[in-house]
């Protein structure tokens, strides 16, 4: 007789199967593809409106000059001055009004706020170890701009304009100050939450957390910038 083949079921071996993803996953990656793609088209009818705009005053320029007659030579010489670098002025102007645009106050961090007594922040990738030397104060608060009063719309400008400000002084430490909301109507703090969520939207915000007592306690926020290049290692 050959001999007899014995197989072994598997059904007794345990395993447990991956979860899959939910929308409630999905839902933060989701968000920020739509965002991406509102401030996508809102670059593009900015770039067209300032084309259509340059296209408007260079006809206007060339029926101004129709009737015009050019000055005889003189043949003197002109010497030829170093001319300063141009500033492309309206392209800041569209640059930061898509950036205030683009800062949107619908965006959902209260999931990603550590939950302890300052409700601190990190992007991802950043250890919890920097919210705590950033609470202890480690860095030296180098600048900072003061919110409170200000209507939403022009919180947003100023915070704009001061964190550009601040990359471009390679300034890392900043102090926010938002307000406590005592002088609201509804003497709830509007702009703290906007300002939480205005500062996750930013990528050169590493993390924030609540200031000290000594530093504005809960009306204002410390917040920690990228280092400037060639520094990312200290």
């Amino acid at each position: 007789m050959g001999k007899r083949r014995t197989l072994h079921s598997s059904r007794g071996s345990s395993h447990t199967p991956a979860r899959g993803l939910t929308l409630d996953d999905l839902a933060p990656a989701l968000a920020q593809m739509r965002e991406a793609q509102r401030i996508e088209r809102e670059r593009a009818r900015l770039a067209a409106e300032h084309a259509a705009r340059i296209a408007r005053e260079a006809s206007l320029f060339r029926v101004e000059i129709a009737d015009a007659t050019p000055l005889a030579p003189h043949g003197r010489i002109v010497p030829d001055r170093e001319r300063p670098a141009p500033r492309p002025r309206q392209r800041e102007l569209d640059d930061r009004e898509v950036l205030e645009l683009s800062l949107s106050d619908e965006i959902d961090i209260e999931r990603f706020l550590d939950t302890d007594d300052s409700l601190s922040w990190r992007r991802e990738g950043i250890g919890p170890d920097v919210v705590r030397r950033l609470r202890r104060g480690e860095w030296t608060v180098r600048s900072q701009i003061d919110l409170h009063g200000l209507r939403v719309d022009q919180a947003r400008t100023a915070l704009v304009e001061f964190l550009s400000d601040a990359v471009r002084s390679e300034w890392r430490c900043l102090r926010i100050i938002h307000g406590k909301g005592l002088g609201s109507p509804s003497r709830e703090p509007v702009l703290k939450g906007k300002v939480k969520k205005w500062l996750a939207q930013r990528a050169e915000v590493l993390a924030f957390c609540q200031a000290r007592p000594n530093d504005g306690g809960s009306g204002a926020l410390i917040v920690l910038l990228q280092a400037p290049r060639g520094q990312r290692q200290s």
